[in-house]
């Protein structure tokens, strides 16, 4: 019992020297930088949807830029692949991946403005492989067209509108993050992305 008085007393007699060796306080915090509003309501989350993966530099890079600068060669090479066929018949170039985008943006926004889209194709394939590498430039001009007439679409709708169509607008959009990364791994892949543009 002695032996756990006298420990006791020798603990709180260290104590204030053991407070006065005490790292310091850490400075407070300094003020977090304002951060951009964030979405308030469903046509302000499709839209920021929409716009992150055309042109604004958010989260990941969006198409406009990962498309940006490449010749019409550059777009229409397509990776070699380790397996026995090479290219593999599922590999595509970037031209290719931007026209299959050109097809599904074009007859969504279609679709949404109530107009005929036309017949689906008889294999998703073509939607690929339809892609001419002499109309590059074309290609990746109306791919911006049709985004930029999807956001307009969302913007001026009504809300019984927007309601109706904010499930497609929100798959569009995921479908246009996946492939837009695909595009970026194929520009890697060939070294013609500068990895400053988003993607180190």
């Amino acid at each position: 019992m002695r032996a756990h008085a006298l420990a006791l007393t020798l603990i709180l007699a260290a104590a204030p020297a053991l407070a006065q060796t005490a790292a310091p306080a850490a400075a407070p915090p300094t003020t977090p930088a304002p951060k951009a509003p964030k979405p308030t309501s469903l046509r302000d989350v499709l839209l920021a949807q929409l716009r992150s993966t055309h042109t604004n530099e958010d989260w990941f890079v969006p198409v406009n830029v990962a498309v940006a600068g490449l010749t019409p060669e550059q777009a229409r090479w397509i990776p070699k692949s380790e397996g026995p066929n090479n290219p593999a018949p599922a590999d595509h170039s970037v031209g290719m991946l931007t026209n299959h985008l050109l097809y599904w943006n074009a007859r969504s926004l279609a679709a949404m403005s109530h107009k005929d889209p036309g017949p689906l194709p008889g294999n998703n394939d073509e939607t690929f492989n339809k892609f001419d590498a002499s109309t590059w430039p074309a290609t990746a001009q109306r791919l911006n067209q049709v985004l930029t007439q999807l956001e307009d679409l969302v913007a001026h709708a009504d809300d019984a509108q927007l309601a109706q169509m904010a499930d497609g607008i929100a798959h569009i959009s995921a479908h246009n993050a996946y492939h837009v990364g695909q595009i970026i791994e194929v520009r890697k892949l060939q070294g013609t992305w500068d990895p400053s543009k988003g993607v180190k």
